[in-house]
């Protein structure tokens, strides 16, 4: 099985989509991310998945903030991984397991949480462009969490002025997994039933 990554409008933001332009050349890239986060109540897309060997899983990703994730894999995956608001929980079906994280000890907490400060945990990657903006994000108070490069494309019309195209993790083994997005979708309707999923160690009894 692949290595599993463990994904109100304020003023400011409101400011960004009424002129991205402007807005842009007078905040930080870091501020221009957090402008970004605010501004994303929810977003659903699909997802491609690819490992350290080249492996490659896809699936659906749906985010509704604060703090909640699902990334319901491809059929016959019988892995699914679930942010409830407090945790990042891993189903296993096959083996009939459940491991959770805390959201806040992980790097992708970033697009969890809109209080999270990124000056604190992330900075601007020198491979930042006219089209692309890249922030690596790396927690010191939770080192084993790994390195999160989360990648952008510069898009006017996006809240901010930023589309979240995916993200990479290089964890503490030096394995690396790659995330990336299509057919994004922002701030539409998504149920709270979409962050519901059954035990398995419930049937086993």
């Amino acid at each position: 099985m692949s290595s599993m990554p463990l994904l109100g409008l304020t003023f400011a933001a409101a400011a960004a989509l009424a002129s991205p332009v402007a807005a842009q050349s007078q905040v930080s890239p870091t501020s221009q991310v957090q402008q970004h986060l605010r501004a994303l109540d929810t977003m659903t897309a699909q997802f491609t998945q690819t490992d350290g060997k080249g492996g490659t899983l896809t699936g659906g990703l749906t985010l509704k903030r604060p703090g909640k994730i699902r990334f319901q894999y491809q059929k016959g995956v019988p892995i699914l991984i679930i942010g409830d608001g407090t945790a990042l929980i891993m189903i296993d079906y096959q083996v009939r397991q459940v491991s959770r994280v805390p959201i806040g000890s992980s790097p992708l907490s970033a697009l969890l949480n809109p209080d999270r400060d990124l000056s604190k945990v992330a900075k601007v990657s020198s491979l930042t462009d006219d089209k692309n903006l890249i922030l690596d994000a790396h927690d010191p108070k939770h080192p084993e969490s790994g390195t999160y490069r989360f990648s952008f494309a510069r898009v006017p019309s996006a809240p901010a002025g930023l589309m979240l195209q995916g993200w990479t993790v290089l964890d503490t083994q030096g394995k690396q997994t790659t995330v990336r997005l299509a057919g994004q979708r922002l701030n539409v309707p998504v149920s709270e039933k979409a962050f519901k999923w059954v035990d398995p160690r419930l049937r086993s009894r």
